[in-house]
C-alpha cells in the first residue's frame, strides 16, 4: 500500500502560505528565501527521489506546471516533470503538464489511489487539500520544514476543529541555517 507524505515548509506561528513570496499576497512573503542552503537542498532532493509520483492541490498544480516544465536538465527539474501528478480539483478540465492526471473527489479517488503499485505519494504544500486528507485520515507521513522566523498570520494546516490527531516523531534534524525538520508518522485513533 502505498503512504501519502504530505511535506510543507511552516513558519514558527504555524504559517504554510507564502514561502516564495508571490503564492499569495503576504506582507511578508518571501520569507523562505533567506534559509535556502546546500542541506536543506539536499533533503528536498532526497526527499523527492524517495517517491513514486506527486499529489497536488490546483493552485500548487498551477504554479508548479507554470514553472517545471521550463526546468528542465536539473536533477531535481527532470524529477518533478517525469513523476506522475495527480491533482485534485473539482473545477480543473485539462492538464497539460506531463504525466498529470486529474482527481475529482478527493476522499474517494486518493484512498483508491493508496492502494495501487507505484511507489509513495509526495503532497507539496497544497493546504487546502493537505486539510482535507488530515480531516479524512489519508495522511501517513507529515514532514514539516519549520523556518525560524513568524510572519504574524496566513494560511495554517490545523484549524480549530477540535478534532484530536496523534502523531509519533519518525525523525527530525536541524540544519544549520536554524531551519528544523520534523518528521511524523500519524497514528490510526481507530485501531
Amino acid at each position: 500500500m502505498r503512504k501519502i507524505i504530505v511535506t510543507e515548509f511552516m513558519t514558527l506561528d504555524g504559517v504554510v502560505e507564502a514561502p516564495g513570496g508571490n503564492e499569495t499576497v503576504h506582507p511578508n512573503g518571501g520569507w523562505q528565501h533567506e534559509y535556502g542552503a546546500p542541506d536543506t537542498g539536499k533533503y528536498k532532493v532526497d526527499e523527492l527521489g524517495s517517491v513514486g509520483a506527486l499529489l497536488l492541490g490546483r493552485k500548487t498544480y498551477d504554479l508548479f506546471a507554470g514553472y517545471w516544465p521550463g526546468q528542465a536538465g536539473s536533477a531535481f527539474g527532470d524529477q518533478m516533470n517525469q513523476l506522475p501528478k495527480y491533482v485534485v480539483s473539482a473545477s480543473l478540465e485539462k492538464a497539460d503538464w506531463n504525466n498529470s492526471i486529474i482527481l475529482k473527489d478527493v476522499v474517494n479517488e486518493v484512498a483508491e489511489l493508496k492502494t495501487t503499485s507505484g511507489g509513495d505519494i509526495l503532497v507539496y504544500g497544497s493546504a487546502t487539500l493537505v486539510k482535507s486528507l488530515l480531516q479524512n485520515d489519508l495522511v501517513d507521513e507529515l514532514r514539516l520544514m519549520i523556518f525560524p522566523v513568524s510572519i504574524g498570520g496566513g494560511l495554517r494546516l490545523f484549524d480549530d476543529d477540535l478534532k484530536l490527531k496523534k502523531f509519533k516523531l519518525k525523525h527530525s534534524q536541524v540544519f544549520e541555517s536554524g531551519v528544523v525538520v520534523l518528521e511524523y508518522l500519524t497514528i490510526d485513533l481507530n485501531s
